[in-house]
């Protein structure tokens, strides 16, 4: 299978499945075999699904991508070697951030509920210029795109978030941001908006939020 099919939504049901890395070989770079390197959209979908980790607490380092030839077998057991321990030395997926397995679900579900919008975006503003690892690094590594990331992305996954911490209960400001680390500006943002789009309403007599 061409690396190029590997979708967000893959990776995130990997994780919620329990797994605590994920590892994505594709062909070497510049040597596609269907020229139509996907192995970059491979490459540029990892580097995206590592900051939508990074913002739910997960270490990103659990996910990883490498790329080899077809005739690399050794190479590719030195690769799922080296993963395997580095994954082992990190821990358990949720337990090692110190996150529990039922706010662990949470954030999962929630960023799955994004992969749609995150397909588009990734067309339309988060992809990198140029097809070349050099293109790739330094995009991704630049403060544009985390620019970008912040504001196109961070605040969807955390009102995301909300709306399943909201779900079947009704929480308090200070519940909100405590179970999802957030501060309280943070919270407040995220609920006026949320208010304004008649997703949430708020009970002033028990000073707390519920799903409209």
């Amino acid at each position: 299978m061409c690396s190029g099919r590997i979708d967000l939504g893959f990776i995130l049901r990997a994780f919620s499945n329990g797994n605590d890395g994920v590892f994505i070989g594709g062909c070497r770079l510049n040597e596609c075999n269907y020229v139509t390197h996907g192995n970059y959209d491979a490459l540029g979908v990892t580097h995206i699904c590592k900051n939508l980790l990074a913002r739910m607490g997960l270490n990103p380092e659990r996910l990883h991508i490498a790329f080899m030839s077809g005739g690399d077998g050794n190479l590719l057991a030195e690769y799922i070697d080296k993963f395997t321990k580095e994954i082992k030395e990190i821990g358990p997926l949720g337990t090692a951030e110190g996150i529990g397995p039922e706010l662990l679900g949470l954030k999962l579900e929630a960023a799955s509920k994004l992969v749609p919008f995150l397909r588009l975006v990734e067309r339309e503003r988060l992809r990198a210029p140029a097809k070349s690892k050099e293109a790739y690094e330094k995009f991704f590594a630049s403060d544009e795109f985390d620019r970008l990331f912040d504001e196109i992305v961070a605040d969807k996954l955390a009102v995301s978030q909300i709306m399943l911490l909201l779900r079947g209960k009704s929480l308090s400001a200070g519940e909100i941001g405590k179970a999802l680390g957030l501060t309280p500006s943070e919270v407040s943002r995220h609920m006026s908006n949320s208010s304004r789009q008649g997703l949430v309403t708020y009970d002033e007599s028990r000073n707390c939020f519920a799903l409209a």
